[in-house]
């Protein structure tokens, strides 16, 4: 048998009576137990080896963290034959007929690696994205700019908002090359529009657990790859508005890094969580400059896959985990909001 539990951590929440229904779209769940799986960086190449577990667990809803294909070009016609190709695994197919599916983008599928606004298909490459996922021609996303989203799901007892951020259309230049990344003290990754959009959706949420989907890392500041800590301004103004309206149970969820590892960081009386899941088909063997601080348990190499369960019984619960076929790491906390 597979051992497939590495980390895991459980958060009792309260719950609100409130309820707000997303203008864009709403999704009613009977039952008491909701489950999201989530995972990035698939190559289309390479060997679908995870596919029959993530379909193993039933989830409710499946969320790409980008580099959901490996593109790396300005040209459409072969984004959009790679796109086909994943698409058309038989086994993604499986767990498509059985579960929905969301998604945001990283560097490889947007365009070319490390890129970001300046890409001159930025506009084409949203929409092979958006087919890719299925989103429907009514969608917001098929006219605006950028792949940004909330998703309010409503379960008997409780709303989950899941927050899908674009880290690439808008995001400026970081300074240096891949191992010698500087800061960018006064640039952004999400962009004026998507800042107005987000803080609004926080301002307004009724939520009570928020998912918020990120294709880089969100806490970890020391490593030398690509992540938020890499435009401090923007990380400090993210970190700011989650506070200042005291948004309900938020948890990032994040790739990218060819490893998965739970962060933890505390600002002003709360605790901030970001998972990272990556990757789906390859690991990166090279484990050197993986500085992280905030991290909590260990770092898992092998390919894996995150799992957020969220039930209401006498009390609501969030059970999360990253699961892969190698060996155990298991890594508990009980956070009470």
């Amino acid at each position: 048998m597979k051992d497939i539990l590495l980390l895991s951590f459980i958060l009792f929440i309260g719950c609100s009576p409130n309820k707000r229904m997303s203008s864009q779209q709403s999704k009613a769940i009977q039952g008491e137990t909701f489950k999201i799986a989530f995972g990035s960086c698939s190559n289309h190449e390479k060997k679908q080896k995870l596919w029959d577990d993530v379909i193993a667990e039933r989830p409710d809803l499946w969320i790409w963290l980008g580099d959901n294909i490996y593109g790396d070009t300005d040209d459409m016609a072969l984004l959009k034959s790679k796109y086909d190709k994943q698409k058309a695994d038989p086994l993604y197919q499986k767990l498509k007929k059985q579960t929905r599916v969301l998604g945001v983008w990283d560097d490889h599928d947007y365009g070319m690696d490390d890129v970001g606004k300046e890409f001159p298909k930025k506009a084409e490459s949203q929409q092979l994205l958006l087919d890719f996922l299925d989103v429907p021609s009514d969608d917001i996303r098929r006219t605006q700019a950028g792949i940004y989203k909330n998703e309010i799901i409503e379960l008997e007892e409780m709303t989950i908002s899941i927050l899908l951020l674009d880290t690439r259309y808008f995001r400026d230049s970081i300074f240096g090359g891949s191992f010698s990344r500087i800061p960018n003290p006064d640039g952004t990754i999400l962009g004026e529009v998507q800042w107005t959009w987000l803080e609004n959706e926080f301002k307004t949420s009724t939520a009570d657990i928020h998912i918020i989907a990120s294709s880089i890392q969100v806490i970890p500041e020391e490593h030398i790859f690509e992540k938020w800590a890499n435009f401090p301004k923007d990380r400090k103004r993210l970190f700011d508005l989650l506070l200042k309206y005291d948004v309900k149970a938020p948890i990032f969820i994040s790739g990218d890094r060819h490893l998965a590892e739970i962060s933890k960081q505390k600002m002003e009386g709360e605790t901030f969580y970001d998972i990272t899941s990556s990757s789906l088909t390859h690991s990166i063997p090279i484990r050197i400059r993986n500085k992280n601080r905030h991290r909590i348990g260990k770092t898992i190499f092998k390919e894996n896959y995150g799992i957020i369960e969220i039930s209401k019984n006498d009390q609501s619960q969030i059970n999360a985990y990253i699961k892969s076929n190698g060996q155990i790491v298991r890594q508990f906390e009980q956070i009470v909001f």
